[in-house]
């Protein structure tokens, strides 16, 4: 049958396993769920989770490896398509999307959506390469006509950066919760220290990279380690940094309890057997995998960074929130959180807002498309 309703297009950069495209391909499922017809415009398209894309999301490949050189196409493909949205995933595909529109002379309505706290995030750059980021976004996002943030963080801090009211940002909550989520978490754990009856894991999740702050993980784990020796740590993910936390480790003595299993399909099978969660992150947007041990109901510990932990567990009221970098304090809340963890109920009703089905609605209705 024909779509009666008219096309979405989204724009984006598939680079990996990360937690940008997985979210992108939730939010995509949900929309395909309320009956939105979606063209997936692709600058890169790597990773696996493309391959979760519902089979009637038309895949156009631009032919290009940068947003920026993707603009000639992008344009072509407005004037020729003439889509009813555009909705733009992360900083670079707005620029590129302001850009493309204007040249291609349509109305087509621009959305982008924001996932960073960019300001931390470039924090430890030079005052001249935070210009030359800053400037292009003062000068294009009041073009945009809609600009989604992840977080009410990432919303303020993206109000300051391009000097705009901060009514003009839409914070909707990330599709985290999806339907196929609890029957994933069942499924069999290939680890055997998630088994039944293992001594109990506490767990990590993101890729090994500087942002994610790994090694403040191991060393607060290895204060734990001293007090309950039974415990073990294990971080999922894959990154450049594997090889210094291995080394970390082993400085520490504490290798024969810590895994680093690399990236999995299904993360949610260890998740959901975790014993608590853990994010050291020095910075984010809205932790997904935070985000999804609560779902799962698994009790979490979180650096109080910017942004989204504060606003996940209310301010603590959820899980122990913790300075940033401070070992110490991390061991004191995950040994608190092993003693005393709260109910798996109250963890799932603390993250309603991240269902699928509900943020998908609110897409559209900023995109201009909902009934």
């Amino acid at each position: 049958m024909p779509h009666t309703k008219p096309v979405l297009a989204v724009f984006a950069s598939f680079s990996g396993s990360g937690g940008v495209e997985r979210m992108l391909v939730n939010l995509i499922r949900g929309l395909v769920d309320l009956g939105q017809p979606v063209e997936l415009l692709l600058v890169r398209a790597e990773g696996p989770h493309l391959e979760r894309l519902p089979p009637e999301v038309r895949q156009i490949r631009l032919g290009v490896d940068h947003t920026q050189l993707a603009i000639p196409a992008l344009a072509r493909y407005l004037r020729r398509r003439r889509p009813a949205a555009l909705l733009a995933a992360k900083d670079r595909a707005g620029r590129a999307a302001v850009i493309a529109r204007a040249l291609a002379g349509t109305d087509t309505r621009l959305v982008l959506r924001l996932g960073t706290h960019l300001s931390t995030a470039m924090a430890e750059r030079s005052a001249l390469a935070r210009w030359l980021r800053y400037a292009p976004i003062r000068v294009l996002y009041p073009r945009l006509d809609g600009i989604v943030a992840v977080s009410e963080g990432v919303a303020a801090d993206t109000a300051r950066i391009a000097r705009l009211e901060p009514a003009r940002i839409r914070v909707i909550r990330n599709p985290v919760i999806t339907p196929e989520l609890a029957a994933q978490a069942a499924a069999p754990c290939p680890h055997p220290w998630l088994a039944d009856g293992a001594p109990p894991v506490i767990l990590g999740a993101g890729r090994l990279q500087r942002q994610k702050d790994f090694p403040t993980l191991l060393r607060a784990f290895a204060r734990v380690h001293t007090e309950r020796p039974e415990c073990r740590l294990m971080i999922l993910g894959e990154g450049g940094g594997r090889a210094r936390l291995e080394r970390l480790a082993r400085e520490l003595g504490i290798a024969e309890a810590v895994a680093l299993p690399g990236f999995q399909h299904n993360p949610y099978a260890f998740i959901a057997r975790a014993r608590q969660f853990v994010l050291s992150s020095a910075w984010e947007g809205s932790p997904n995998v935070l985000t999804e041990a609560l779902a799962l109901g698994v009790p979490a510990v979180a650096t109080d960074c910017p942004s989204g932990p504060r606003e996940l567990l209310d301010g603590g009221r959820y899980g122990p929130l913790v300075a940033v970098g401070d070992d110490q304090a991390l061991a004191r809340a995950m040994t608190a959180t092993l003693e005393a963890p709260l109910p798996a109920a109250t963890l799932r009703r603390a993250v309603a807002a991240y269902r699928q089905e509900r943020s998908a609605a609110h897409y559209l209705e900023v995109l201009g498309l909902a009934d």
